[in-house]
């Protein structure tokens, strides 16, 4: 994380910096988002969704703010760094736009805030987990919006090492997010008094968990943390199933588990997993209604990544009409200064780190026994108030807070 201290020292000061008012405009007389998003790889049921999410937040402000016309730009990253730089280049240097959105994958998105942050365009990220947009790595045109790999796994941990699990194995992915989502846990499992018993990396996109899952198996670790995602996480759920894991006595938690689990897999291979999510069509009638319409346009049901999606482009528009402009700076100040209330969060606030703080919730996939139908698939355990669910923020290492501290 060194190699970021040079460019921290250059931006640090903007984020204290009050928003000017002398651009009450909009530029290039358009407001312009560029959704970089993975649509054909490992996060695609991620990036298909995303789209939609945004059209839908775009209608509802009739398709213009402050009388301007809202253009989505859409480009398919790959999880790809190089196809991201790419990407994001000729969105910038052609196109001129305003935000990058969405940006799955800790890989391409921690370059592209820094790339975002050096020419003043906002980065709204939905879709990527590692809590490293808000520490080491965070920008003071950088916002982390739905969720993050602190509030996944501290909220998952905690919450099983409350029910007795405290003794964890985790199988993880041998990369930088996966190592991230089990720091984060391990952190909250230390604190609780828990026992981390071993780990078992996998490469990404990995055919066979086996070795990892018997290894597992064999620890006698009360929970299997499953510190991994997209078909990862699917795929060894699958094969836990099929080795008769799942009904076993040990707890099977994981960090990063997607709300089309039970579509993809089936409902009786994914009954039991316990995972913590910001968002659920459960929790009320206006969460089913917008399931409904979110379904009925994608044929997938809706997920925190995109409401998620939707969330941050509804408040982002809001903020520009707020702003009287869309420059980034003064953008971003009125989107912490304005409440996010919305289908997403109640009472969400954003933090000077970029941290959209709102309450997450424990989940449990039912038994198929137990669903009333489509969209059924959920049972919600516990709510984690935002300020438990999230890192504190002195806690994040965010140069730029510890900057504005010494100011």
């Amino acid at each position: 994380m060194k190699g970021f201290g040079k460019w921290f020292c250059a931006l640090a000061l903007a984020v204290v910096a009050p928003a000017t008012a002398t651009a009450a405009s909009i530029s290039d007389d358009e407001v312009r988002i560029g959704l970089l998003t993975d649509m054909g790889s490992i996060y695609r049921l991620v990036g298909r969704g995303a789209e939609v999410a945004a059209e839908i937040a775009i209608e509802e402000f009739g398709g213009k703010v402050l009388g301007k016309k809202i253009r989505l730009y859409v480009r398919d990253h790959k999880i790809d760094p190089e196809v991201a730089m790419k990407h994001a280049k000729e969105l910038h240097e052609q196109h001129k736009v305003d935000a990058f959105l969405e940006m799955v994958g800790t890989n391409v998105a921690v370059p592209l805030q820094k790339y975002a942050a050096e020419n003043n365009i906002l980065a709204l990220h939905t879709g990527t987990a590692s809590s490293i947009l808000t520490g080491p790595a965070c920008s003071p045109v950088g916002v982390h919006w739905a969720y993050d790999s602190y509030a996944l796994a501290a909220g998952t941990a905690a919450a099983i090492m409350k029910q007795g699990g405290d003794s964890w194995f985790f199988i993880t992915a041998d990369n930088v997010f996966g190592k991230v989502l089990q720091a984060d846990a391990s952190s909250v499992i230390n604190k609780m008094g828990g026992k981390i018993v071993g780990t078992a990396f996998h490469p990404f996109k990995a055919k066979d968990f086996s070795a990892q899952l018997l290894q597992a198996k064999a620890s006698g670790a009360k929970v299997i943390g499953l510190a991994t995602a997209g078909d990862d996480v699917n795929e060894l759920i699958r094969q836990a199933y099929e080795l008769g894991m799942m009904n076993g006595d040990q707890i099977i938690a994981g960090l990063l588990v997607s709300e089309n689990l039970p579509q993809t897999m089936g409902m009786y291979a994914a009954a039991g997993v316990k995972f913590t999510t910001g968002w659920e069509r459960s929790l009320s009638p206006e969460h089913r209604e917008w399931d409904r319409r979110f379904r009925d346009r994608t044929g997938l049901g809706a997920t925190m990544y995109s409401v998620g999606v939707y969330s941050v482009v509804r408040h982002y528009l809001k903020a520009i009409e707020a702003a009287g402009t869309d420059e980034a700076k003064a953008v971003i100040a009125k989107m912490r200064e304005m409440p996010v209330n919305d289908i997403f969060a109640k009472g969400g606030k954003l933090r000077p780190d970029g941290r959209m703080v709102h309450d997450m919730y424990l989940a449990e996939i039912k038994k198929a026994t137990d669903s009333r139908g489509v969209g059924d698939y959920f049972a919600i355990i516990d709510v984690i108030p935002g300020d438990q669910a999230f890192r504190p923020m002195e806690e994040g290492g965010c140069p730029l807070i510890k900057t504005s501290k010494k100011s």
